[in-house]
């Protein structure tokens, strides 16, 4: 069920009068069996997976908090490890992996025929699994008591404002706001109404106003001129920050709206000054989980700069991993590796902190380039997470290789329009990123900002997505990870 459909707002209307009607216990309930709905309205048949990642996880918890023998906690959380990561490799690697292993074997000269299964990968299990995963880890570290209620702790799984796309929750923050009674303000309706507001203009407005463009030109690379492949970069750059922040800002507000708090995701990504500080802003609930559960078991920095290198860089490698079975993602994930381990080098150790906007106006100058530069240099990676192949994305590199030769902008027919709709749609994110940024808050206007202001603001948005509505209905580009 996508967020940008009238069947959700459907459903919406009626899972939230019902929700306010009811009590605690059956708020919890009703949230269940809602949230198996939203997923089972996609395929019914892998809502199996869910409870049996969710069953499992449940057990192993219970049982590993009543253990204090080592070996056996280690046994159990091995299962849990196990089936998590089984379900996730069967469904999205299997496929992947067998046609590696037979490409490695051809270029050996030996010519086998391997079997593919083409499995549907169902929607979300890459979120899915691993905040389940996360939970069975923090009970084992010791770190979280397990869930007593079984419904509970099955709602925290499959809560379904986040389930598809996350935010990946952790037991510690979500847990705790499903297991107790919850009220909701004015305060809460209000703020949580506007995010969904922002974000539906995210997403339908700006990346699905994109979406055709960067379409044309990831398809027709070899027909375009190098400065416009280098706008369909900008653009996809664009799309999939407003896509993805938008489905965080509407998870979120849907879930204000319900009393409970999710995780900020993204917290203005493109106005960070240093590739550190991106990933500090960019899929929050990712960067962190990486960081908390692969990256500092891997020894992080504690081991010297040498093997602190190669620790992000295989974190990096196996996060391009987990966003898509290809080796293109692969390469993403290691050319932002390569990144964090050059910027960690050039600072020598120094504490990186995100800082506020600049005061003067030479401060403002060098925001700005460092700003610039960091874009470009994830501009260079999004071509690699974009293309559908390793020979789409040579092809598109070597197109816009032409730079070096010809400042070649002309716009063939197929993107007409590119240039406008880019300077437009960039311009309504950059409008709503740099008001949030610039007032250290998660949307562009709150109680101080005057009246008028936010009557006209709101009333614009209202008009865009009524404007463009009708020609919306594009996917969320995270909706099947």
């Amino acid at each position: 069920m996508l967020f940008n459909s009238f069947v959700f707002v459907a459903f919406l209307g009626v899972v939230l009068p019902l929700y306010y009607a009811l009590s605690h216990r059956w708020q919890n309930r009703m949230l269940l069996v809602a949230s198996y709905i939203f997923y089972g309205y996609w395929d019914w048949r892998f809502l199996s997976l869910l409870a049996a990642s969710s069953c499992v996880d449940y057990c192993v918890g219970r049982w590993m908090e009543a253990l204090s023998d080592p070996r056996r906690r280690r046994a159990l959380i091995m299962v849990s490890i196990c089936v998590n990561l089984g379900l996730l490799g069967f469904f999205k690697y299997f496929d992947f992996f067998v046609e590696s292993t037979a490409d490695l074997l051809a270029s050996m000269g030996l010519n086998v025929n391997m079997p593919l299964l083409h499995v549907v990968l169902p929607v979300g299990i890459s979120f899915y699994t691993f905040q389940s995963l996360a939970y069975t880890i923090d009970v084992y570290r010791g770190t979280q008591k397990a869930a007593r209620n079984f419904f509970d702790f099955l709602l925290y799984v499959s809560y379904f404002p986040q389930l598809v796309a996350g935010p990946i929750e952790r037991a510690s923050h979500l847990l705790p706001q499903i297991e107790r009674p919850r009220r909701v303000d004015q305060t809460q309706l209000a703020s949580g109404a506007q995010l969904m507001l922002w974000g539906y203009v995210k997403k339908v407005v700006v990346a699905d106003g994109l979406a055709p463009y960067v379409d044309a030109c990831f398809s027709d690379y070899g027909n375009l001129s190098a400065g416009a492949l280098l706008l369909g970069v900008y653009a996809f750059a664009f799309q999939i920050y407003a896509d993805f922040s938008g489905y965080s800002d509407i998870a979120r507000g849907v879930s204000r709206i319900m009393g409970i708090e999710l995780m900020e995701n993204f917290r203005q990504p493109y106005w960070s000054r240093n590739i550190t500080e991106f990933w500090r802003r960019w899929h929050i609930s990712l960067s962190t989980y990486l960081r908390d559960y692969l990256y500092v078991p891997l020894g992080g920095n504690r081991k010297g700069l040498r093997r602190q290198y190669i620790n992000l860089a295989l974190t990096m490698l196996l996060g391009g991993l987990w966003h898509g079975a290809a080796w293109t993602f692969v390469v993403w994930g290691g050319l932002h590796g390569i990144y964090l381990a050059v910027h960690k080098a050039w600072t020598r150790g120094r504490k990186i902190t995100a800082e506020g906007p600049p005061g003067s106006l030479r401060e403002w100058v060098v925001y700005g380039l460092k700003c610039v530069a960091t874009f470009h240099l994830v501009c260079l990676a999004w071509v690699f997470f974009r293309g559908e192949s390793e020979m789409q994305v040579e092809g598109y590199l070597i197109g816009m290789m032409g730079l070096f030769t010809s400042w070649d902008f002309s716009i063939a027919p197929a993107i007409h329009g590119l240039p406008q709709a880019l300077i437009v749609l960039a311009g309504i994110t950059a409008i709503i990123d740099g008001a949030s940024w610039y007032r250290r808050r998660e949307t562009p206007f709150d109680y101080a900002t005057p009246a008028w202001i936010r009557t006209a603001g709101y009333a614009v948005a209202l008009l865009l997505l009524a404007y463009v509505r009708e020609n919306s209905g594009e996917t969320f580009i995270y909706f099947q990870f």
